[in-house]
């Protein structure tokens, strides 16, 4: 009873319909293996983050340390676990090793457990992991490098194929999503670099080509009524942590590209709801009243 009651209570906080066919002892198997899954990946998406920027072969050469170049032992290659039991350091020269990488690990993990929960044992939970893995990949790279590599956000409109089949999003709304959000960033990104020019003599743009090609990507595969609440969402964070880091740092300089995937990221899994939610509590009414005037008229 308690447990049926714990899998309602939850369902009905988060919108979720599934939960009800899967038993107790399902969680217990699948939840630990999720996540072994996703640090693992995880893992090699570190290597993404470091090389990629480099040039590097993300194949060629096995892993080593930045510092001594020494090659990482099998053993010290498990996600997040092998971190801790090292103390963050260096088996071969004993330096400190970044926290980033079990963050890296324990965060696509998460997400991989996050986006099962969401949409469950289905073949599109499967597209949704590898779209979370991606947005980690340029969400850290571009932290890192200001920088967002195009083939890497192409992916992301690639998997709109998979997920047409898969997913219960028309061909209107993906094109609709397409140019949503993509089309405002570029014209604010136009607009903000004639005005930048002109005040500073600076070529920069208020948003990147890349965050508005990781829009009209992200669009197509989304879809509409995910991709506004997600550009909200993303533009939020972005504006609160943007204050903060001003005024402890004193610089307004920062990638926007890791706040857009958040966004992104909540906007795959909860989109939809809010833009319904949103409709029902106050777009209808006004729609209704609107048609009303217009007959009384």
């Amino acid at each position: 009873m308690y447990q049926m009651f714990s899998l309602a209570a939850f369902a009905a906080q988060t919108g979720w319909k599934e939960w009800k066919y899967y038993s107790p002892s399902f969680f217990l198997m699948a939840v630990p293996i999720i996540f072994l899954y996703g640090i693992c990946i995880g893992s090699f998406l570190n290597v993404v983050i470091i090389r990629l920027p480099r040039g590097e072969s993300l194949i060629k050469r096995s892993s080593h340390c930045m510092t001594c170049g020494a090659k990482i032992r099998i053993i010290d290659l498990i996600p997040v676990f092998s971190w801790l039991f090292l103390h963050g350091k260096c088996h071969s020269c004993g330096e400190k090793i970044s926290p980033r990488y079990p963050i890296v690990e324990a965060l696509n993990g998460f997400l991989y457990l996050a986006c099962f929960a969401a949409f469950g044992m289905k073949a599109i939970t499967f597209v949704m992991c590898i779209f979370a893995s991606l947005l980690v990949c340029i969400a850290f790279i571009d932290w890192d490098t200001m920088d967002m590599y195009i083939p890497m956000l192409l992916m992301i409109a690639v998997l709109a194929i998979p997920s047409h089949f898969l997913a219960h999003i028309h061909l209107k709304d993906r094109i609709i999503g397409l140019f949503i959000i993509s089309v405002p960033f570029f014209l604010i990104g136009e607009i903000s670099r004639a005005f930048i020019k002109k005040k500073t003599g600076e070529n920069i743009r208020g948003i990147e080509l890349g965050d508005t090609i990781l829009m009209a990507c992200a669009g197509v595969f989304l879809g509409w009524k995910a991709m506004i609440p997600a550009a909200i969402i993303g533009l939020l964070l972005a504006a609160i942590f943007g204050l903060l880091y001003k005024k402890f740092t004193g610089d307004s300089k920062m990638a926007f590209g890791p706040f857009l995937c958040a966004g992104l990221l909540l906007g795959a899994m909860f989109g939809d709801e809010i833009t319904k939610w949103y409709y029902m509590h106050f777009l209808q009414d006004l729609f209704v009243t609107s048609s009303i005037s217009m007959i009384r008229f």
